[in-house]
């Protein structure tokens, strides 16, 4: 238990039937007349929807305990991803609804964060770039400007992004996992 004065950003609150909801914004608010009040922004960790929510001053809320642990991708046993804790070397079974979009950045050995409460999977969260290689683009013509510059490119976990015409097929680029967007060449 905290109150609304101990609200931190990332702090994660059970609220509304046991959802789990992660404070992204909070402020104290204290006008001249009335009682003083904390606006927050929550996002349900689950689902990834956000809210706007007002709390009296003081008032006490639930927080939960979430562990995350840094973990690395080993391989995948049907339609669950195995990551292996990097301390203690036990192995966890993640379903693909749980790793979400992560699942087209995934390759074996990279490290991602894995949240967990009570034993639950929570989420899979990667770094917010990635390297990854282009395992098949067409070559870019210099006069094809139809598309704005840039081209389709399947990275080799076999998800499709958008590159700049110059990029080639076995080329290290940098992709944003948040939006999937092209960032640059890796240089070797």
């Amino acid at each position: 238990m905290a109150t609304t004065n101990d609200l931190k950003n990332g702090m994660v609150l059970k609220l509304d039937n046991d959802q789990l909801w992660s404070v992204v914004e909070f402020q104290h608010v204290k006008p001249g007349k009335g009682p003083a009040f904390v606006r927050t922004k929550l996002k349900n960790v689950l689902s990834g929807k956000i809210v706007d929510k007002t709390f009296n001053a003081g008032v006490k809320v639930e927080t939960a305990t979430v562990d995350r642990r840094d973990m690395q991708f080993s391989y995948m046993d049907g339609e669950y991803f195995v990551f292996m804790d990097m301390q203690t070397y036990d192995q966890l079974h993640v379903d693909r609804k749980a790793v979400g979009d992560a699942a087209n950045y995934l390759i074996e050995g990279f490290t991602a964060t894995v949240a967990t409460h009570e034993g639950e999977v929570l989420y899979v969260e990667l770094p917010a770039a990635v390297e990854l290689t282009i395992q098949e683009t067409e070559p870019g013509v210099q006069g094809d400007r139809s598309t704005g510059g840039t081209k389709p490119a399947t990275l080799e976990t076999g998800y499709t992004i958008q590159v700049p015409l110059f990029i080639t097929t076995g080329e290290k680029i940098k992709v944003d996992t948040r939006s999937g967007d092209y960032l640059g060449r890796v240089n070797s």
